[in-house]
């Protein structure tokens, strides 16, 4: 046992990295919306980023330790505190047997991740642990369960400063199937526009909003259904583009006017309502040399992790610790 859950937010699931190469059998690869924050978690314990978190979408939750607990706090900063002291966020503390953690509303992004040292060590199926509700793979997290933990030693109180990717931004694109239906004034009109993230979105996917007319491709009610993947930007009849993440459905009909890159698709999933995007066309060289230099990122985060300093004030059982060594004469 761990961490037993008294009160949760409504879309709080458990995901790891998901599930690959099921895609010719009609299952998406669901997973963390934020892959890097999967990363930072793990570097921040010192262990692999094959390890599954808790990804709680917009509100956390209250949760009371069984036993030590090794946590980490990543992704979409929110407020959070044990037993009513405030904690770092994109930092790893210690949850000491019958402690309470209390994780609110997002400050910033949408997605926000508790790790356990050792990892969240419910049921693998399909090699992964990764919940997906439009698959109807596991169910949210909800009051009165208790998430289990894997076998766990090491440190706390170390911090990272994450890259930002919370409000918004450029996403890289590459030309899809059908980006070829749209002339060239329809892209260079698409590259030129500021979008806002609507209010419609979830884990499959997500509404962009702009001002002026949508955006059609030549012949979109002949376009048979095909393979989809995350990333895929389409247009849906009324011009709108909806970009695709990792729950989306693998197969459709709607033109794809481009597809962002897996290095930008958490910061499209993490920006919030409101939130501005832009896109840019790069080439399949370009892509490759992005997202390889994304992976070597990634890699290094373990030698970016530094030690937490806490402020006194946020300590209550400051003068139970022992702050003197020793003392030293001045006339000797």
């Amino acid at each position: 046992m761990s961490l037993v859950v008294h009160r949760i937010g409504p879309a709080c699931t458990v995901q790891d990295q998901g599930r690959s190469g099921y895609l010719d059998q009609g299952l998406s690869r669901s997973g963390a919306a934020d892959i890097p924050a999967l990363h930072e978690g793990a570097a921040l314990l010192g262990q692999s980023p094959s390890h599954a978190a808790l990804e709680m979408a917009g509100m956390g939750g209250e949760f009371e330790a069984t036993q030590n607990t090794r946590v980490a706090l990543t992704g979409a900063p929110m407020q959070a505190s044990i037993d009513g002291s405030p904690i770092a966020w994109n930092a790893s503390h210690l949850l000491e047997q019958g402690q309470r953690l209390v994780i609110g509303a997002t400050l910033q992004g949408n997605y926000g991740y508790l790790h356990l040292g050792g990892g969240i060590d419910t049921k693998v199926f399909l090699g992964s642990r990764s919940t997906h509700l439009t698959a109807k793979i596991g169910r949210a997290v909800q009051a009165g369960d208790t998430i289990p933990k894997g076998t766990d030693t090491g440190e706390t109180g170390m911090k990272l400063r994450p890259d930002e990717r919370f409000s918004g931004g450029l996403l890289r694109v590459v030309k899809s199937f059908q980006t070829g239906l749209f002339d060239d004034t329809t892209l260079d009109r698409f590259t030129s526009t500021e979008f806002k993230r609507g209010a419609r979105a979830n884990r499959m996917g997500m509404q962009l909003e702009s001002e002026g007319e949508g955006f059609a491709a030549k012949g979109q009610l002949n376009i048979l259904s095909e393979v989809i993947t995350p990333g895929d930007i389409q247009m849906t009849g009324t011009g709108n583009p909806f970009i695709l993440l990792p729950e989306c459905q693998t197969t459709g009909g709607y033109p794809r006017i481009a597809t962002v890159l897996p290095c930008d698709l958490p910061r499209a999933a993490q920006t919030p309502a409101g939130g501005t995007l832009r896109f840019e066309f790069v080439t399949l060289e370009e892509a490759v040399a992005l997202q390889s230099a994304y992976r070597a990122e990634l890699a290094r985060l373990p030698n970016r992790v530094e030690a937490l300093v806490r402020d006194p004030h946020d300590i209550p059982d400051l003068l139970s610790y022992q702050l003197i060594g020793g003392v030293i004469s001045a006339t000797d």
